[in-house]
């Protein structure tokens, strides 16, 4: 079962990673094709921080001790400042979510709408889209010669070509400590380790941290191996969890800014763009069942 865990403090600080993986898209009207077999939807009054969503071979998706508007943005695929409007509560109260998909194994583009009926059925969620103009970063070249830092390099892995040798099957591995992923991503807290990724992958894993869209302006083509280590400000020195284990953040780290330049020689650059958001229009609490 791939599942995340997070203390409320962490939680506070940052966007949790996306179970769903893809860039943020123009959200759709929930699909009546694609829907849960059964579902089951229930206040959670335990008052633990943590929260836990996963997704079981066979269909069997579950979140526990979730805000509903963390379900938003899984299924929307969207950030918290792409969400506008809705009551208070869809941050503040928790939730327990069981979920019956029909037989297989679904891609995330196939799971979200189904959360989508879910959230139409169960919260009568009724929304729609709007283009604003807002802040964004653009992700750019820190020099003007081109030459990027030491943690920042082309991949030698095809990783296309990997994935077809594995047929389909399980994912590698991962990585032992200070050792380099091979193909795809791991992110925990202040720290992000990837082979074979596009710049794109890493513009939308940084808009998690940093609370705009981040567009991918470096330029550069292909896959890249790259790793990046940060102190999170907001923690504040603020305990915090992954998976249930204790995270020590290194108090003489950069900051997320400093650490892209000095690791990656990549910048994040203020400017402003067109950011398609999620209105919500109506939603209701869920009766529990």
């Amino acid at each position: 079962m791939t599942r995340l865990t997070l203390t409320a403090a962490a939680l506070a600080a940052f966007a949790i990673p996306a179970l769903l993986t893809g860039s943020p898209v123009r959200a759709q009207a929930p699909s009546t094709t694609l829907t849960f077999e059964v579902a089951s939807v229930k206040p959670n009054k335990s008052g633990d921080g943590r929260v836990m969503l996963g997704m079981q071979p066979g269909g069997r998706f579950t979140a526990t001790n979730v805000p509903a508007r963390l379900l938003l943005r899984q299924a929307f695929n969207v950030q918290d400042f792409q969400i506008v409007g809705g009551p208070d509560w869809l941050s503040s109260d928790r939730f327990d979510v069981v979920a019956k998909a029909p037989e297989g194994d679904f891609t995330g583009e196939q799971l979200r709408p189904m959360l989508q009926a879910l959230l139409a059925e169960r919260f009568k969620l009724i929304f729609h889209n709007e283009t604003r103009d807002m802040p964004v970063y653009a992700l750019m070249k820190l020099r003007s010669d081109g030459k990027l830092g030491p943690k920042l390099t082309p991949s030698a892995t095809d990783c296309a070509a990997a994935r077809g040798r594995r047929g389909g099957g399980p994912p590698p591995a991962l990585p032992q400590p200070g050792q380099r992923l091979d193909c795809g991503m791991m992110m925990g807290i202040g720290r992000m380790n990837a082979g074979g990724m596009p710049m794109g992958e890493l513009a939308r894993s940084l808009a998690q941290q940093v609370g705009r869209v981040v567009l991918d302006k470096t330029e550069l083509t292909g896959g890249y191996d790259f790793e990046l280590t940060y102190a999170p400000e907001q923690l504040s020195g603020a305990p915090a969890q992954l998976n249930g284990a204790p995270v020590t953040i290194d108090p003489n780290a950069p900051s997320l800014f400093t650490a892209l330049q000095e690791q990656l020689g990549l910048k994040l650059d203020s400017q402003r763009g067109p950011v398609e958001v999620l209105v919500i229009d109506r939603v209701e609490q869920p009766t529990a069942d």
